[in-house]
């Protein structure tokens, strides 16, 4: 076959016949932007690891193949390797030792399955074994990282996750008797699920101490992982646009295996405190599109795996299974899997299984809720009338609103909770579910009902839609949302008010109030954890500059108090640290942080180990209070590939015009960057206070996007074109220069996705910054 027959991805093939047997001999190049096959040398003791990453469609960087999920296929690979290496594939593989010092692996053929998830991963790993039933597990992780390995809980969690998933979907485990999970150096995503070969991000083996939030995490990312096995890897999207059934399945059943299977019970409070709000934020982006989405060409592919695609769609999945039930929804599942095993699948057909024997018209659902995009918000117009008893309701309704540019009114199921302030707190009196179709539904089983302190929609968080209070439940939540005894409706009332502060119906001053005053009742880490983080942004994004110091101080000495009474060695000690030292910004407050990281500040019970120690670095760099000599001296602590990206980090955050030009020039101009290392590099270079110094690169971020997208393979361009917006330079001009970009014919269409959501978090911006430093009433909530 001549060489011009190669146009750098398609073989042109003439004279084929009506069989085929086509060789081909090719040398490919290592990459180390996360797609096709990644080379990373451990700077820690000189080993070389090698992982594959092919979604969406990067198998052809590796070996010839048809390169689209609705090809399905059985492969056979062949590997040769260096003596003493681990080599893992989709099949269990057999060495057998050549000339030379090496190894000959050969792994038998797989099932029939997509280019996408065929995987080959090979160096000298460390290799943790167990066997469970007749299915060998294999966790694996590189040797200088061994010693972190808690090899027990994730084989624990992996034993729960493989017996749930056999028993729910009636349909055993199908790759095998083999299912390898291996934490790879450098890896571009959270984790991907090659059948029986799951690649896992290293940050998931934790070098320092975490919190529960932390391992309830990683937990959701195994089962997420391995619900795939089923729904994508046996049973596959027939093409991009169906992407929404793998992903948002996966989602929300990762959730219900952990609820059901495992020790974190609490799993849809964090699924309503971090999927469900995700989702309504993109939801309400000039770029949202329905779940069921059109991919009109393979650059779109990366900007669909969302949130859009991951966690609307798996709320609305919750949704589904609420409307039709729990044991019809998967039923159907069960049908979907059986009939179309090994094969490949599209929306029509999946409803069409969990449609039968459910007495609901998913047709007319579907286009509602999978085919059209947009976000209803959902307020409860209450009218109460006064008696001798107390007030008591008069009429009670749900509105429901829908944005203008997507005009769509959904079918709802969902619960109203009453709730009455007791001296125990707010409890619940009354449950009651409902659907809810039209732009006003009465609920005349409320009339008369004694007027409760507090209403909440979307009580139990079934429903998928932004939510309001009433005047009277608003005050009462402002005053004792810590008190109400349910951690799922405290959770859906946290997202209302976040939602507010983006609506800029609340200011971002009374946001930090709300947090601040409440958070003490929280039990669940992840939940602490979220609502300090949402406080941080009131502060730095959504509030007015001319209060952030004073609003920074408050939550700086808000978090100090409380990790000084906080339980000895608890996880609420490790996150109240971290909250303290990421707000400080006074001279005190920072000599008290570099104590803790010298030592001379101890608090008993918290660890200062390696990650704290980070965070202590780039949080004193990013103040201006480390000096050059503080971050060699952190790196020679730790010299690992981590420790190296952590002091980038550190150096591209000083408050410094060379530091930001160094930082510039790196993320620009360094072509032998590693995709991790630019991450690193890119949340160094903004910093919310540094704007001064930022303002320097409107222009030129402006002008660099067209060498950006010609010149960068699409990985890093799409990361550069998002990390370097000036989002912190909040004003017109940054507005302004991103329309012109829009503007132009000539602007690539994802690229034109990134601007668009990026100027519409300016223009947000913006607006709740305007609202905060005003005088005038908040708007009716």
């Amino acid at each position: 076959m001549p060489k011009e027959a190669f146009n750098g991805a398609r073989l042109r093939l003439t004279n084929l016949k009506e069989a085929n047997e086509l060789h081909v001999r090719g040398r490919c190049a290592y990459q180390n932007i996360g797609a096709g096959l990644s080379r990373f040398t451990d700077p820690v003791d000189g080993r070389v690891y090698l992982h594959s990453q092919f979604e969406p469609f990067d198998a052809h960087d590796v070996y010839p193949c048809f390169d689209q999920p609705d090809l399905k296929a059985s492969f056979a690979f062949t590997v040769l390797a260096p003596e003493g290496w681990e080599v893992i594939s989709n099949t269990a593989g057999q060495p057998s030792p050549v000339e030379g010092g090496k190894v000959r692996w050969t792994f038998p053929p797989t099932p029939r399955m997509a280019t996408y998830v065929t995987a080959v991963v090979a160096g000298p790993y460390h290799a943790a074994r167990q066997r469970h039933g007749d299915i060998d597990l294999g966790i694996y992780c590189r040797q200088s990282l061994k010693e972190y390995l808690d090899a027990d809980e994730i084989f624990e969690i992996t034993r729960a996750g493989l017996d749930f998933y056999s028993r729910v979907y009636a349909y055993p485990y199908p790759f095998g008797k083999k299912y390898d999970q291996l934490f790879v150096p450098e890896f571009s995503a959270g984790a991907m699920e090659n059948a029986a070969c799951i690649t896992i991000l290293e940050h998931f083996i934790f070098r320092s101490k975490v919190t529960e939030a932390a391992r309830e995490s990683r937990a959701e990312l195994i089962l997420h992982e391995m619900a795939h096995m089923w729904f994508g890897d046996l049973v596959t999207m027939r093409w991009w646009d169906d992407l929404w059934l793998n992903e948002s399945f996966a989602t929300f059943m990762s959730t219900f295996a952990q609820v059901e299977a495992t020790r974190f019970r609490n799993g849809w409070t964090t699924f309503a405190n971090t999927v469900k709000s995700g989702a309504r934020r993109q939801d309400q982006l000039p770029t949202t599109h329905p779940i069921a989405a059109n991919i009109v060409d393979l650059e779109s592919i990366h900007l669909h795996f969302d949130q859009i695609t991951y966690d609307k769609g798996a709320s609305v999945l919750r949704q589904l299974v609420a409307w039709v039930g729990q044991d019809t929804f998967l039923r159907g599942v069960q049908r979907y899997l059986k009939t179309r095993q090994f094969s490949n699948a599209s929306l029509d057909e999946f409803l069409s299984d969990i449609e039968q024997g459910s007495g609901r018209n998913l047709s007319a659902w579907s286009e509602d809720w999978l085919e059209t995009a947009g976000l209803n918000t959902l307020v409860p117009t209450v009218r109460l009338r006064q008696g001798g008893d107390g007030p008591s309701i008069a009429s009670f309704a749900i509105e429901q609103e829908a944005p203008e540019q997507w005009p769509t009114l959904r079918p709802h199921r969902l619960a109203i909770g009453l709730y009455d302030r007791k001296p125990e707190g707010l409890r619940l009196r009354r449950h009651l579910e409902l659907d809810v179709q039209e732009a006003i539904t009465p609920v005349p089983q409320l009339q008369d009902e004694k007027a409760p302190d507090f209403i909440l929609l979307n009580d139990g968080d079934l429903d998928y839609a932004k939510v309001r209070f009433d005047e009277r439940s608003l005050q009462t939540a402002r005053d004792h949302l810590a008190s109400l005894d349910d951690p799922l409706a405290r959770a859906v009332s946290w997202g209302a008010f976040y939602d507010m502060l983006r609506d800029a119906r609340l200011r971002a001053r009374d946001f930090v109030a709300i947090v601040l005053n409440n958070i003490h009742g929280e039990d669940d880490i992840g939940v602490v954890q979220t609502l300090l983080q949402q406080a941080s942004v009131a502060v730095e994004i959504f509030g007015d500059p001319a209060n952030a110091r004073a609003a920074g101080q408050t939550l700086a000495e808000h978090a100090l108090r409380t990790l000084e009474q906080a339980e000895h060695g608890s996880d609420l000690q490790l996150v109240w640290a971290r909250a303290f030292i990421g707000a400080a910004s006074s001279a005190p407050h920072l000599a008290r942080v570099r104590g803790i990281l010298e030592g001379t500040v101890v608090y008993e019970g918290l660890r200062v180990d390696t990650d704290l120690r980070w965070g202590i670095v780039i949080a004193l760099a990013s103040a201006g209070a480390a000096e050059d000599s503080l971050i060699e001296a952190e790196l020679a602590r730790d010299p690992t590939d981590i420790g190296q990206r952590y002091a980038a980090a550190a150096r591209a955050a000083r408050p410094t015009a060379e530091a930001k030009a160094q930082a510039w020039s790196a993320l620009i101009d360094d072509r032998s960057l590693s995709l991790a290392m630019i991450r690193s590099l890119l949340r160094g270079f903004e910093q919310p206070d540094q704007r001064h110094l930022l303002e320097a690169y409107v222009q030129p971020y402006f002008q660099a996007l067209d060498r950006i997208w010609k010149e960068r393979e699409i990985e890093v361009a799409l990361d550069l074109a998002r990390g370097l917006y000036p989002s912190v330079v909040v004003g017109d001009e940054v507005v302004n220069l991103s329309t012109l970009a829009l503007n132009r014919e000539a602007t690539p269409g994802p690229l034109r996705r990134i601007l668009l959501e990026s100027r519409d978090q300016m223009e947000r911006t913006i607006r709740a910054r305007a609202f905060d430093a005003s005088a005038a009433e908040p708007a009716a909530v």
